[in-house]
């Protein structure tokens, strides 16, 4: 694992816990040498995680859509920005150039980014791990969902187990690290 993807808010008006651990996932990306690819914006916990890998002399690359830059949402400090036609066209890149994801607080835009990762993942378009940073409780109800589409047969266990999680970032990243992907197929049936 060389690099991860990030997916977080680009809210400035998140509680500062979540600032906090989106500038601790930035300093302990650049302590372990992981370059950091995320969506390019300077504001929010964004710009707070990518300012934090920077600083902590780590790469930070992004990529973002005409149409942010053209709004002056883009980071004009990182080690190299992307500048793509559409929001598909930055997924589509960010999961080209990273080994791994990683989900911080955030909103629609995160959730997106999040499920679009895990539906690849369970089709089989990607074998890479992808894990949930769980700030202050802030993903036990989409934790909880999934539980539940589980039982109600909408989601495969093996699916379920593709979603790591956890409080303490170190332990995460070295989950990841060791993430071995289902092969439960996408369709299944009741046995």
């Amino acid at each position: 694992m060389k690099s991860v993807c990030v997916f977080c808010g680009s809210s400035s008006r998140a509680k500062d816990v979540y600032f906090e651990a989106a500038r601790q996932a930035g300093r302990e990306m650049a302590r372990r040498g992981l370059r950091l690819v995320y969506g390019g914006a300077g504001v929010g916990l964004m710009g707070a995680l990518a300012d934090a890998a920077l600083e902590a002399g780590g790469e930070a690359v992004g990529v973002i859509p005409q149409a942010l830059v053209d709004r002056e949402v883009a980071h004009p400090r990182l080690t190299a920005l992307h500048v793509v036609e559409s929001m598909h066209d930055r997924k589509a890149m960010m999961s080209g150039l990273a080994d791994a994801f990683l989900a911080l607080p955030g909103g629609l835009g995160t959730l997106d980014e999040l499920f679009e990762t895990l539906t690849w993942g369970q089709l089989g378009l990607h074998r890479k791990p992808v894990a949930l940073l769980n700030v202050e409780g802030y993903f036990d109800h989409l934790l909880r969902f999934c539980d539940r589409a589980v039982e109600d047969g909408f989601l495969h266990p093996a699916h379920r187990r593709m979603i790591l999680s956890g409080t303490d970032l170190g332990a995460l990243l070295d989950a990841m690290l060791r993430f071995v992907p289902p092969d439960a197929g996408k369709w299944w049936t009741r046995e």
